[in-house]
């Protein structure tokens, strides 16, 4: 049924809601940046889908179950069957989130001036690169910009054999889905025949799976194959080297990631890595809690109902959001509405911040919180200027989506009076989490 709630709920937070004049003086307090303000300040957090999903009744229930022995946890156990079944993988290292895998592979590929190739890096894969003084290259499909190509979050086929080319290569990371470039699903098909590239150039190719599920139901919808979730994630997995997630997403857990592959040659360096960085092989800093709530997502997130509960909810916000005149990227993905901030407020350059612009007058407007994928994450290294309305799983209602849609409706009023922004201060490779910011006040002359 269209717009029905798939769950009902057994445990319930209350929500604020603050004056107008409050959440002008948190954003004064918070630099502007909705990162630094605590969530009891929050009324709808669409800040991030990683980490804040509502766990499922079994899954509190195998909680129960926990074994946190150092070696050997009955625990991970559970977890290692877990992810053999979800990924088609022999081997699986568990890590506590996704960007330690990215370290540590990163750690065993990267060399200072080694260019990484992704159909697009997110914000802590592009800055663990640069941390190891790679080059972090991004090559999208050409077809992103256009709204009837299904499968945005392509690689360009003809780059990557151009950049194989140069022995300088160290790997190569495909984003599943391709969250900055809208949460937009990659083609079966595009993944194989970019595996085979890196075979005929001898380079390691690496799935970031982290909302694969996402990209299969996407995939079925759109290629209309008769498969279930796990086969069609099984015939993505086939075409890597290694694959590693963070679980914090399609694992509908709140902590946690592995790295899984088959080939032993890679293996002794990654659980090397990861007992000097994150634990012992058979915890990889997760407690048994966290390793009982994956293994029971792992599962969960295979069933289609729950998929398509998922991605109807991201439909419904983006359909609300088009008939508004919000200009949204389409179709839309598998975990978040993306607005493109430039076409909605074309008075603000993209160096002014015009991403972080609308990011602050939702969170003004409504105690709304979202994230700035843009100018002030990539800088010059920006593909567009993008706000991602990242939605929980299992977390928010379709009514919480239609207040999210009246804020809009009332910024789009008197969005000509939005200013810019300045960074006072921020760390060089992870700005957006760090920046401090004020606003570029225009002149009444450039008001009116």
């Amino acid at each position: 049924m269209e717009n029905f709630e798939l769950y009902k709920y057994k445990v319930v937070q209350k929500i604020n809601f603050l004056s107008l004049e409050e959440r002008e003086k948190i954003l004064e307090n918070a630099g502007y940046n909705v990162f630094n303000i605590s969530s009891k300040y929050i009324t709808v957090d669409l800040l991030t889908d990683s980490g804040t999903n509502t766990i499922s009744d079994l899954q509190l229930s195998m909680m129960m179950l926990f074994d946190e022995s150092y070696a050997g946890a009955e625990s991970f156990e559970r977890f290692l069957q877990s992810a053999k079944d979800f990924c088609n993988k022999r081997f699986i290292v568990p890590v506590h989130q996704g960007r330690a895998a990215e370290k540590i592979l990163a750690e065993i590929f990267c060399s200072k001036g080694s260019i990484v190739l992704s159909n697009t890096h997110f914000d802590t894969g592009f800055a663990i690169y640069k941390y190891k003084e790679s080059i972090p290259v991004n090559i999208p499909t050409p077809f992103y910009g256009d709204e009837a190509f299904l499968f945005k979050g392509n690689i360009d086929l003809d780059k990557l054999e151009s950049f194989l080319k140069n022995e300088n290569v160290s790997h190569v990371v495909m984003t599943i889905t391709n969250n900055a470039l809208g949460g937009q699903p990659v083609d079966l098909e595009n993944v194989a025949q970019a595996y085979e590239l890196t075979k005929k150039y001898g380079k390691p190719f690496i799935i970031d799976g982290c909302r694969i599920a996402e990209n299969a139901i996407l995939y079925k919808k759109y290629r209309g194959v008769n498969k279930s979730i796990k086969e069609i994630i099984h015939s993505y997995t086939h075409y890597c080297d290694i694959f590693y997630m963070s679980t914090k997403k399609d694992g509908i857990a709140h902590m946690g990631g592995f790295i899984a592959l088959d080939d032993e040659k890679f293996l002794p360096k990654i659980r090397q890595l990861a007992i000097l960085f994150e634990g012992f092989p058979s915890y990889g800093g997760l407690s048994g809690k966290d390793m009982e709530i994956i293994a029971q997502g792992l599962r969960e997130v295979l069933d289609e109902d729950y998929l398509n509960d998922r991605i109807n909810q991201v439909s419904f916000l983006g359909n609300l959001l088009d008939r508004i005149g919000v200009p949204v990227i389409k179709p839309f993905g598998g975990h978040a509405v993306f607005v493109d901030a430039q076409k909605f407020i074309e008075h603000i350059k993209p160096e002014d911040y015009v991403a972080q612009s609308l990011v602050v007058e939702l969170y003004r407007r409504g105690g709304i919180r979202a994230v700035e994928v843009g100018y002030l994450m990539y800088g010059k290294d920006a593909i567009r200027n993008l706000v991602r309305l990242a939605i929980p799983r299992r977390t928010y209602t379709y009514s919480h989506l239609q207040f999210v849609a009246k804020i809009f409706e009332e910024i789009k009023e008197n969005k000509d009076e939005l200013d810019g922004f300045e960074v006072v201060s921020a760390d060089p490779l992870v700005p957006h989490f760090t920046a401090i910011l004020r606003p570029k006040r225009r002149s009444n002359i450039e008001r009116s």
